[in-house]
């Protein structure tokens, strides 16, 4: 089969367009445990069941199991503008026992900013012991597309999401560079010795060739990683990340710029890898998990993507790698949604977006 053929096809059968379906799910409640959070982003459950909620504008909550709120003090200076600030907070594997969270920002000025990665420890109400284990280069002149989402392998790696800074979309094919990259390093942010190879490629890079990466999601029992990114004006993806491939943005794209231009005339390319979902249009999906909770058992093994735009988590149901059907979820909240957690009795937290957002929780 000519190769081009072959990529269309597989564009065809893993970045088709289908229709999503309202699909109620059964007995479930919503339950509001905390308002007033000025545009939140990361929501995660310690293991004592209280919960760290970061703020875009900077702040690191901790929300006890009553709803009491505290803002955590030790939290790093952050550049908070456009869709710059505090963004992502997880949890090392091995958390109960070392401690160590993980923080992604953005830091600098209007005219040179970056995406940076720490850890600290929880001590109280103060973060200790605070160490940089990643910060993006080049630096940008760009308040956007930080990507910035986390998410630990089995071996307690660290996959980091660094976006293309909009204005530097062509750099997400040169490996020389952070940008339009997933970064992987060890937990202290040296690189893994086996870590692929790009030629000229700076340390830690692991795949190259996307946009602005929302959501990054490992599935235990599948042993894969999954991403969902912006794209343009339609294109946006989810993503089966395998480490060394090159995801195509922006020489393939299903989405357009946001003058109605063009911005490649490719779908698909040799040596790039299509998408295994396309939103054309649109829905701004800004999170992502696999669900492997006992709540909610009719979910086992499906992708839950929050969304911004359409306003609703997005359930993309799989058989392998090919999509079943896909489901809109919890559209009744009629809101902007930021992020998902899955918590430890399998019930979904979910952060609803904007300057009064609030922290949910759905649960049986």
């Amino acid at each position: 089969m000519n190769y081009r053929i072959g990529v269309l096809l597989l564009s065809l059968l893993y970045g088709a367009v289908i229709q999503a379906t309202e699909q109620p799910l059964g007995d479930y409640q919503v339950k509001v445990l905390g308002k007033a959070l000025e545009f939140p982003w990361a929501v995660v459950e310690l293991p004592d069941g209280r919960l760290l909620v970061s703020e875009k504008v900077g702040r690191l909550n901790l929300i006890a199991t009553d709803g009491q709120k505290v803002s955590l003090s030790g939290i790093p200076d952050v550049f908070a503008q456009g869709q710059g600030g505090l963004m992502d907070v997880v949890l090392h594997p091995d958390y109960a026992n070392n401690g160590w969270l993980y923080l992604s920002f953005a830091q600098g000025n209007a005219q040179a900013n970056h995406l940076q990665v720490i850890r600290a420890q929880l001590d109280g109400t103060r973060l200790v012991h605070t160490e940089t284990i990643f910060s993006a280069s080049p630096d940008k002149a760009t308040p956007v597309h930080y990507g910035a989402r986390m998410a630990f392998l089995p071996d307690h790696s660290l996959v980091i999401a660094s976006g293309d800074g909009f204005d530097y979309r062509e750099q997400a094919q040169n490996p020389a560079n952070h940008l339009g990259k997933l970064i992987r390093v060890k937990d202290d942010g040296s690189s893994p010795a086996d870590n692929p190879s790009f030629e000229g490629g700076v340390a830690g890079l692991y795949s190259l060739g996307h946009r602005n990466p929302q959501g990054l999601a490992w599935d235990p029992v599948r042993r894969q990683l999954f991403a969902n990114e912006h794209g343009p004006a339609g294109g946006d993806e989810i993503n089966l990340i395998i480490g060394g491939l090159n995801y195509g943005w922006p020489v393939i794209t299903e989405g357009k710029d946001y003058s109605g231009a063009n911005i490649s005339p490719f779908r698909a390319y040799p040596g790039m890898q299509p998408p295994l979902v396309d939103w054309t249009p649109s829905i701004a999906p800004s999170a992502l998990v696999v669900y492997r909770g006992e709540m909610f058992p009719e979910l086992r093994g499906d992708l839950l993507s929050t969304t911004l735009k359409s306003q609703e988590v997005r359930r993309v149901v799989l058989s392998g790698e090919n999509i079943v059907r896909q489901e809109r979820l919890f559209t009744e909240l009629e809101s902007r949604l930021r992020d998902i957690h899955i918590g430890s009795r399998g019930q979904i937290f979910l952060l609803t977006d904007g300057p009064q957002g609030q922290l949910l929780v759905v649960e049986r």
